[in-house]
């Protein structure tokens, strides 16, 4: 009986049958394990996207504020001419010196997200830009108005370079281009907004309505505020100050993936110069930027002429002076010019979201491409449209297409891209200050656009004019074939090595991953 028994088992059962039970057991057991893991992981990835998107929105509030002045000004200015009796030349440079007077701002900036980080560089862009917008609003005279509009210059100076190195300091490398490009997407979505204030508002008597125009772009600075309790700093910052575990702390925010958490920050302490500080105690970063090796000149070169590029093919003359463009198309009652412009600023900003979609699938260059050949195109239909077809109603809708296709192929790439290769390609002790000679030259560019723009439309026409925008777009075509490198799908660290050998073809731009891979290995 007892041999039976231990044959068989109390249930009757055999004991190997019993045992294959067991296995069994085991087997659903870890398949739990697996389950419940696999289930935490997509848990943390769902949590994760979205607090690095919520940061991603936060951080690019202040650009609301720079593309509602862009748009609202092109219609209060009609008010203002009227209203404070203005001349052409005074228009002009209200209009172009708010570009001119943020490359303080954005000098500063990057010396300012250096000291105090680059989220309270935020905070001071807008208490600086809202300063300068009540002045506005309350401004008396042309003198008093330029007053409030220096301030504001210098506001937008400041956000317009921090905004996306945060983001791209804050973002995983699969979604950085994406999320880099929200600020451009909020300067649309800022220039829609100023464009329908000026519509909804141009009803009111001259002397007010401009007034209200321009006090609605205070109201996002309440946003701004909250949004300062809510992102953290950047890490890169944070481990330039040695402050690894809070580092530490706010990539476990950002990183889906714990285990890559201690891989990328050593990455970053690496590109810091913690463990090398000697190297970097030989050189200012003032003095690099002065006296740059092959490499760093290298960057320079591609992220100040993307810069430039992106403002002298005249996007800017484009949004201030729609009206007046559409005027010379054959437009003549305020309402319709205005509601024209609204055409243009929907067109501007849905076609932003396209480029959001693409950048991280298609690719930086290939955007670029498509955007810099739609443009010449465009602008040279554009020039067309006003020189030949005249002032009937086969010109007027010329001219409204030519301009809302520049505007959407701006938006489809050079507008976002230009910020997002910026913001990737210098070295992390470098990047706020070299990203601020790149803004410098973007509101440079801005400024003498906007600020000459009248001036020769009447001395050459405005076809003319446009004419020479599709020549410099064509030009554009070629700078990003030979001078920009792909940057798709590639941490900080590794877009740093791309610059550092000719070896790797940057001149045509054609760089791979296994490239730099293969240079990892070598360092």
């Amino acid at each position: 009986m007892g041999t039976a028994e231990n044959e068989t088992g109390l249930s009757g059962l055999p004991l190997g049958t019993k045992n294959k039970y067991s296995e069994l057991t085991k087997v659903d057991d870890d398949y739990d394990e697996d389950a419940s893991h696999h289930h935490h992981q997509q848990k943390r990835s769902a949590s994760t996207r979205k607090y690095v998107f919520a940061c991603a929105i936060f951080a690019s509030l202040n650009s609301v504020l720079l593309g509602y002045d862009v748009g609202v000004m092109s219609g209060a200015i009609i008010f203002i001419h009227e209203d404070l009796k203005i001349t052409e030349v005074q228009e002009e440079v209200l209009v172009g010196i708010l570009s001119i007077v943020s490359i303080f701002g954005s000098l500063a900036g990057g010396r300012t997200s250096d000291i105090i980080g680059r989220k309270w560089t935020m905070a001071l862009a807008a208490l600086v830009f809202q300063t300068g917008a009540v002045v506005m609003t309350l401004a008396p005279s042309f003198e008093v108005l330029m007053i409030g509009r220096l301030l504001a210059g210098v506001g937008i100076g400041f956000g317009v370079m921090i905004a996306p190195v945060y983001i791209a300091e804050i973002s995983p490398t699969i979604a950085r281009g994406s999320l880099t490009s929200f600020p451009e997407i909020f300067i649309n979505l800022g220039i829609l907004l100023g464009y329908v204030s000026n519509y909804a508002f141009s009803g009111l008597p001259a002397h007010i309505n401009w007034r209200i125009m321009l006090a609605v772009g205070i109201l996002p600075s309440i946003f701004i505020g909250f949004a300062l309790f809510i992102i953290p700093e950047s890490p890169r910052w944070l481990v330039m100050q040695n402050r690894i575990d809070e580092a530490r702390s706010v990539l476990m925010k950002t990183n889906e993936d714990q285990s890559e958490v201690e891989e990328r920050l050593n990455e970053i302490q690496e590109a810091a110069g913690n463990s090398n500080a000697d190297k970097y105690e030989e050189k200012s970063v003032a003095r690099e930027l002065l006296s740059p090796s092959p490499a760093l000149r290298r960057m320079l070169i591609t992220g100040f002429g993307i810069q430039c590029f992106q403002q002298i093919t005249g996007i800017d003359a484009t949004v201030y002076y729609s009206p007046e463009i559409f005027r010379q198309a054959g437009i003549e009652d305020k309402s319709n010019l205005l509601a024209a412009t609204v055409a243009v600023g929907v067109t501007k900003t849905a076609f932003i979201l396209v480029a959001i979609l693409l950048i991280d699938k298609l690719g930086r260059k290939p955007l670029l491409y498509i955007s810099t050949i739609g443009m010449t195109i465009c602008l040279f239909s554009l020039g067309i449209s006003l020189s030949v077809l005249g002032k009937g109603p086969i010109g007027i809708a010329f001219a409204i297409l030519s301009v809302c296709g520049n505007v959407a192929f701006f938006s489809v790439g050079i507008g976002p891209v230009c910020w997002v290769v910026t913001s990737e390609i210098f070295p992390l002790r470098l990047r706020a200050q070299a990203s601020a000679l790149g803004a410098v030259g973007n509101r440079v560019c801005s400024g003498l656009i906007a600020m000459s723009f009248l001036s020769v439309s009447d001395a050459i026409s405005f076809g003319g004019t446009f004419f020479i925008f599709s020549a410099i777009s064509a030009l554009s075509v070629l700078f990003v074939y030979r001078l920009v490198p792909e940057t798709k799908g590639k941490s900080l660290e590794q877009i740093e090595l791309l610059f550092q050998t000719d070896e790797l073809g940057w001149e045509g731009g054609q760089v791979e991953l296994g490239d730099v891979e293969h240079l990892v290995q070598k360092e």
